[in-house]
């Protein structure tokens, strides 16, 4: 995710290859980080809607690891639900990308759509659950850990017996 003078980005294009394997130029000067944040909200929102539905699996008595597999073949499949979920199920948070990190880039989303008179409510809702767990010691955890907010909202964690 590139912005800046499409000559500009072919000149300098071989180089980007020797970074990364998927290189698109979004616009001009500026775009490329307007994507990154726009990636880090669909990231964010994701990790939300797989920690509530395996919370909500979880409560209703099911095996989340069970569910979480069926889910993984039909049209909610995901890499989120797929890396993420494994985590929110093993209960295995050590830092991938932390969740001082996100806050950061959701910090970003929230005050740039602000300034444009965009309202993000979920964006906001999920940047409130990285805060929540940052409260109790977890800005270097994964921010898979998003899920560890939810718990405590519904005092259950995701796999606990009902």
């Amino acid at each position: 995710m590139v912005g800046g003078p499409e000559d500009t980005f072919e000149t300098v294009k071989p180089l980007f290859a020797l970074m990364g394997k998927n290189i698109t130029r979004v616009g001009g000067n500026g775009d490329g980080q307007t994507c990154k944040v726009a990636n880090q909200i669909i990231v964010a929102l994701n990790i939300e809607a797989v920690g509530e539905a395996l919370l909500f699996a979880s409560k209703m008595g099911a095996d989340p690891a069970k569910v979480r597999q069926a889910l993984m073949g039909g049209f909610a499949s995901s890499r989120v639900l797929e890396v993420h979920g494994e985590r929110m199920v093993k209960r295995t948070f050590d830092p991938g990308f932390r969740i001082e990190l996100h806050q950061k880039d959701l910090n970003l989303a929230l005050s740039s759509a602000r300034a444009v008179g965009l309202s993000l409510p979920n964006t906001a809702t999920a940047q409130e659950l990285f805060n929540a767990c940052a409260a109790r010691g977890g800005s270097v955890w994964d921010h898979s850990a998003m899920v560890r907010a939810l718990e405590l909202l519904a005092n259950h964690e995701v796999g606990q017996k009902v």
